[in-house]
């Protein structure tokens, strides 16, 4: 493997672990955080809410300019801010600064995520992209997993500003790194993207409809369907009609015809929304109820949980290979297949065997999952869109665990209890599979993956 292509698989394997672990540690420094800066509750929500809702508002936009101006100068510049805002919210010294500065860290966050996928649309061959996103996928899931041990680990022995050094020396190494290893006889950004104008009007309209579907979504759990609520949507709605009728008649548009006029891509992405609900759902749902109900301590529910971060860490690898072998619908349809019945494991499981054998299905379902359709949405993408296709599948990845918990929530407010929420979250995950009919066969993906390298450059393609 070449050093430019170590260097893009480094740089989104690390981005995408230091963005996931961020989230995760913070979770569980929030409590200590509200004490030692004597916040509300609210306040403390805020220090998650402001940062997704910068970060999934300006996802696409941010892979557009990692289209235009390269994505390998997005990287370091967006981990490079990452890594300084998360100095600086280590040392706030009021909790105002603290919600600010995560926003910021919100918007750097946005800079960096679409482009780790970006860089590795440039640096390997279409039909290679499976085991690199295959890898990335597991280093996500080991963050997710270890994030709640070296939160808790930090924090204790610490402090909760531990938890925000702990990014820096990772995001500089990161930064100058991509700075300085270019790949060589790569352009940064195709001819055609530099002469484009950038769609602002789009970006702004899409920034708009996305924050107020988060923003709505996450207030749910807390606040149900309150008048507040119904008008986010309804001004999340308008904005997205106008982005529409706006899309398609400028010149230059935010979100490329190529991109949505593709059927694979657009079943992917879906298939991405509908399984990260179905899975961040049950995990919103499964908490409380090994809690509330089984009596679990926190240890113990998490150590219920583990088999699900193993599985999907050990079965990212292999869902490459499936992918590889079997094609993109048939390994998806049975990824969700197994996300679903995980689902239905965990709802009449009431013994720690059948709990972990429920996360273990849950686990690896999702894993493949990502795999496959995060490939598709990849590989389908001409190379000079690869930016935005990498904001929607992130975008995509924002969207859905914040519809899965306010679906949960909804449902337990109208139902018996939480527990009843998880067979309508196993039927989301159902619906996928309908999505997963317009994913190319094995055939399919050949010829794609040919006509790709005819068009784009061969190996760097």
């Amino acid at each position: 493997m070449s050093a430019h292509r170590r260097v893009a698989l480094a740089s989104s394997v690390i981005g995408a672990v230091v963005v996931a672990l961020d989230g995760t540690v913070l979770t569980i420094a929030q409590p200590t955080l509200q004490q030692d800066l004597h916040a509300s509750f609210a306040d403390v929500q805020w220090t998650s809410t402001g940062y997704l809702i910068a970060v999934a508002s300006l996802l696409v936009f941010a892979g557009r300019l990692g289209d235009r101006y390269g994505h390998q100068r997005l990287f370091a510049i967006g981990v490079l801010g990452f890594g300084a805002v998360s100095a600086g919210i280590g040392g706030a010294s009021g909790v105002g600064w603290v919600i600010g500065l995560r926003v910021v860290q919100g918007v750097f966050g946005a800079l960096l995520q679409p482009a780790t996928l970006g860089m590795l649309r440039a640096a390997f061959p279409p039909d290679r992209l499976g085991m690199p996103i295959a890898l990335r996928t597991s280093a996500i899931g080991v963050a997710a997993a270890a994030g709640p041990l070296v939160g808790g680990v930090l924090v204790t022995h610490l402090g909760w500003r531990s938890v925000f050094f702990l990014n820096v020396v990772p995001a500089l190494l990161l930064g100058v790194l991509a700075l300085v290893v270019r790949a060589p006889g790569s352009p940064q950004a195709a001819p055609e993207a530099g002469r484009a104008r950038l769609d602002l009007p789009g970006a702004a309209l899409l920034a708009l409809a996305l924050a107020c579907l988060v923003h709505t979504l996450v207030g749910v759990p807390e606040h149900g369907w309150s008048a507040s609520a119904v008008l986010g949507l309804l001004t999340a709605a308008g904005a997205g009609l106008l982005l529409v009728r706006h899309e398609r008649r400028t010149t230059d548009p935010l979100l490329p015809p190529d991109v949505l006029a593709s059927a694979a891509v657009g079943a992917a992405l879906a298939i991405l929304v509908a399984a990260s609900a179905a899975m961040f759902g049950t995990l919103f749902v499964a908490s409380y109820v090994l809690q509330d109900e089984l009596g679990m301590d926190p240890l113990r529910t998490s150590l219920a949980a583990l088999p699900g971060g193993v599985a999907m860490v050990l079965g990212a690898p292999v869902a490459a290979v499936l992918l590889r072998r079997y094609g993109a619908r048939r390994t998806t349809v049975a990824a969700l297949a197994l996300l679903a019945l995980g689902v239905l494991v965990l709802f009449r499981a009431a013994g720690t065997g059948a709990v972990g054998g429920g996360f273990l299905l849950l686990g690896a379902g999702f894993g493949t999952v990502m795999v496959t359709a995060t490939a598709v949405v990849v590989r389908h993408a001409a190379a000079e869109s690869a930016g935005v296709a990498g904001g929607l599948q992130q975008t995509a990845m924002n969207v859905g665990p914040v519809l899965g918990v306010a679906t949960a929530a909804t449902l337990a407010a109208v139902t018996d209890g939480l527990r009843t929420a998880l067979p309508v979250l196993a039927g989301i995950a159902v619906v996928g599979v309908l999505g997963a009919r317009k994913l190319p066969e094995l055939g399919d993906q050949r010829a794609t993956a040919t006509r790709s390298l005819r068009h784009h450059g061969g190996s760097e393609a």
